[in-house]
């Protein structure tokens, strides 16, 4: 099955019900390393029920899978995780029961040999108010699929890094089980515990799930910037470019222009960028 422009641009689905714990908040903070240190106070209520919080990344998680992705036509064993955009219209529950709404809005041919981008819109709404909360866009790279005859161009472009030094950088731990405790929150994907499947796409051990990494670099700003009030928050937008291994340190390179942030991670030991043209927009 190869993708067909004029069918896979007309996919949508709505009403997808879904919902969520306070325990779900919980364990997607500490899967992306919040707690880490149990005194430190400023990092307690995103890890403990007694003023619980949320921060906005949770929302990758809480309405895991797609309801139309398997419709695209796409040749699963060659997708990547290129891109991921979210903007937040009001911040997240500490529990809810919500509904989702899923849209194609860009099939982009780069090419028979260079492959194709697919963008899937996911916007989430409190089921009880129809309340909209945020809504995520995700660009799959899909490396065998070029050459179906969809536009060439009109991908959104990557937010442009500042030429000046970084104005701070954040180290960031994770954890060589990392990625044991993130996939409880719905990416189950062996390829990230299992050394054999790991082996078989070309990783020498088994890969942190890509959105652990956006989390954690969430994560850096939350206790930086926003010096812990990740409500601050209004969108975050970030293009993922290699893998982390679980057990290294993830070093965000921080750039504030008013409230715009830039952002990119790197791995500290290997000084390989894992996340790039990262872009936080703050609210007012």
């Amino acid at each position: 099955m190869a993708i067909n422009y004029d069918e896979i641009m007309q996919l949508q689905s709505s009403g997808n019900p879904f919902s969520y714990t306070d325990r779900d908040t919980m364990l997607y903070a500490l899967g992306v390393g919040f707690g880490r240190d149990p005194l430190n106070e400023a990092e307690l209520p995103f890890v403990y029920e007694n003023g619980l919080r949320t921060i906005p990344t949770l929302s990758t998680v809480v309405a895991w899978g797609s309801a139309i992705m398997g419709r695209t036509g796409i040749n699963y064993l060659y997708v990547l995780h290129g891109e991921q955009r979210l903007t937040v219209h009001k911040p997240l529950p500490v529990a809810a029961q919500l509904l989702a709404d899923e849209r194609v809005t860009g099939a982009f041919d780069k090419g028979k040999d260079k492959g194709a981008f697919v963008i899937i819109e996911k916007t989430l709404r409190l089921k009880d108010t129809g309340e909209k909360l945020c809504t995520l866009s995700a660009t799959t790279v899909a490396r065998g699929d070029g050459g179906f005859g969809g536009p060439k161009e009109g991908a959104p472009e990557p937010h442009a890094l500042p030429t000046r030094a970084p104005d701070l950088v954040q180290d960031c731990d994770t954890r060589p089980d990392q990625a044991f405790l993130y996939a409880l929150s719905g990416d189950r994907n062996p390829l990230h515990r299992d050394p054999r499947v790991a082996k078989m796409a070309g990783f020498p051990r088994p890969i942190l799930h890509g959105l652990c990494t956006y989390g954690t670099a969430c994560r850096a700003i939350v206790s930086t910037v926003c010096k812990y009030d990740a409500n601050r928050i209004a969108g975050f937008d970030a293009r993922f470019s290699a893998p982390v291994f679980p057990g290294e340190t993830i070093a965000t390179q921080i750039w504030i222009d008013g409230n715009v942030v830039s952002f990119r991670s790197k791995v500290k030991e290997r000084d390989v960028v894992v996340i790039n043209n990262g872009k936080c927009t703050l609210s007012s």
